[in-house]
């Protein structure tokens, strides 16, 4: 079963860098689009692929096997990653943070909408190690969305924000110990807490998301210029500041119960008939989105639980230096939190090993949608914006590599 679960996570690895292929195909063979479309969604990969896992787990195993298995996964992240998705996205969360970030980018050296591309990316992927990870990228992208990804973009500005964007929110959480998914895998049995992290991770984290985001400012001047985003308040009404102050008590309490689904999920229902009482203070809710994010971080627990009996050895077989590099390309390949859970089942690690470890799992957490858990989130958000409404693995990569160098410079020799 562990052969044939392993063989499966890689067919879902190729499935993701094929989805333009099942698109294609639902053009050529309009009787089943609806089914090709649904095999184009990166998205759904994880989760389908984690479906016939259970088949065939329960057809060598028995269904009882199945079902035991599929009760001991945890889905805490997924549920949480929906809620906060849904939550952030609001109008009132967006509208106070759109709010901050035009007051910063007032103190940035830099001009119109170039201060407030430049806030975007750097002072919000921060923000996530308070808010968490997801709600950062949510707010994030949203942004970039409405106010940056304009028509007159190039395709190459656009993958060069997302690789940005993914590199910043995955190494920008690292402040504190309980945003980032990766850390909060190993934080309570490492004795990590808030202040060892913002000695030991935090301030380099910000070093480098300052210098990956002014670098690609600079670079794409011309085109972030031309986006001359207008303030939001003139695009569409304000929201009364009591509904924001609701809006951030539900927030508040999603992001402090996190490992909670009882009590977040119990808050979130609350919300949603708080927005359902209050419909003129609302946009559409990112439902949708978030559902098919949750359904790829789901798939991805499915899957990559069966995956330990290769990643674990391959872990323990490496020195401090070598994990370092090794988890960065790991992530690449599965989920970095997963990575860092592994290495705290391990016992009698070095301090510089563990080190290594969860530098190397956030610093390649930018590298592709399945590196970290916001990435879906992202992902789901900003694809409308690029050609035929899909973003390709291999250009995320390759976009994603100038900000992943300037992490490891960070975290090898700061």
């Amino acid at each position: 079963m562990e052969f044939v679960a392993a063989g499966l996570f890689g067919v879902a690895l190729v499935h993701t860098f094929s989805t333009k292929y099942f698109e294609r195909l639902a053009h050529r063979r309009p009787a089943h689009a609806g089914f090709w479309h649904l095999l184009g969604e990166v998205e759904v990969v994880f989760g389908f692929w984690a479906m016939v896992m259970l088949v065939a787990m329960a057809l060598l195993q028995g269904t009882g096997t199945a079902t035991r298995y599929l009760d001991t996964r945890n889905f805490t992240e997924p549920m949480f990653v929906f809620a906060i998705m849904v939550v952030a996205g609001s109008r009132a969360i967006l509208q106070l943070c759109a709010g901050l970030v035009e007051l910063i980018a007032r103190f940035v050296p830099l001009r119109g909408a170039m201060a407030y591309y430049f806030v975007v990316l750097s002072f919000v992927p921060l923000l996530g190690s308070l808010i968490t990870e997801p709600a950062a990228m949510t707010l994030a992208a949203l942004m970039l969305r409405d106010r940056i990804f304009v028509a007159a973009a190039s395709t190459r500005f656009k993958y060069a924000t997302l690789g940005v964007l993914f590199v910043n929110v995955s190494i920008g959480g690292t402040l504190t110990s309980f945003a980032a998914p990766p850390v909060l895998m190993v934080a309570a049995a490492w004795d990590w807490d808030s202040w060892f992290m913002l000695t030991h991770f935090g301030w380099k984290a910000a070093v480098a998301v300052l210098v990956n985001t002014l670098v690609t400012t600079l670079i794409f001047r011309r085109e972030v210029a031309r986006s001359a985003p207008a303030p939001a308040g003139r695009q569409r009404a304000r929201v009364p500041a009591w509904v924001v102050a609701v809006h951030l008590f539900f927030l508040a309490g999603v992001v402090a119960f996190a490992h909670h689904p009882a009590v977040f999920m119990g808050l979130f229902l609350f919300f949603m008939g708080f927005v359902s009482a209050y419909p003129q203070h609302q946009d559409r809710l990112i439902l949708r989105e978030g559902l098919l994010v949750a359904f790829f971080l789901a798939g991805l627990v499915v899957l990559g639980g069966q995956q330990q009996w290769w990643l674990a050895p391959l872990l323990q077989g490496m020195d401090a230096t070598t994990v370092y590099f090794g988890a960065t390309a790991l992530t690449a390949v599965t989920d970095n939190a997963a990575l860092t859970y592994l290495g705290s089942l391990v016992e009698g690690l070095s301090p510089e090993f563990k080190y290594s470890l969860v530098a190397g799992a956030v610093t390649g957490g930018g590298l592709t949608v399945i590196a970290n858990a916001p990435n879906p989130a992202g992902f789901a958000i900003l694809r409308g914006k690029f050609e035929d409404e899909a973003i390709h693995p291999l250009g995320l990569l390759i976009a994603a590599l100038p900000a992943t160098l300037t992490a490891v410079l960070a975290f090898r020799l700061l």
